[in-house]
């Protein structure tokens, strides 16, 4: 996971910048320290995210992130809907 990150969004094996002092390192170290990068970020947010119980998710689930995404979805309608109206 972490090298297909590094191959993915950290530009694989190339340096950073290409200028002298980073074109010297070769590109095995460069990816090397980029995948050590990304576990160090999968590691941290492993370690920061808190852990809910089930009862706690579906608490979560139903009684928070439901009325909100229904009132996200009455208000795009309501922007969708009446926004146009404003712009003509």
């Amino acid at each position: 996971m972490c090298a297909m990150a590094t191959i993915l969004f950290l530009g694989g094996w190339l340096p950073p910048f290409p200028v002298v002092p980073f074109t010297w390192v070769p590109g095995v170290i460069w990816f090397m320290l980029k995948a050590l990068f990304m576990f160090f970020l999968f590691a941290m947010a492993k370690a920061i995210v808190p852990r809910y119980r089930y009862d706690q998710l579906m608490r979560l689930g139903w009684k928070v992130f439901l009325p909100l995404s229904l009132a996200m979805v009455a208000i795009v309608a309501g922007v969708l809907q009446y926004g146009g109206l404003i712009a003509k």
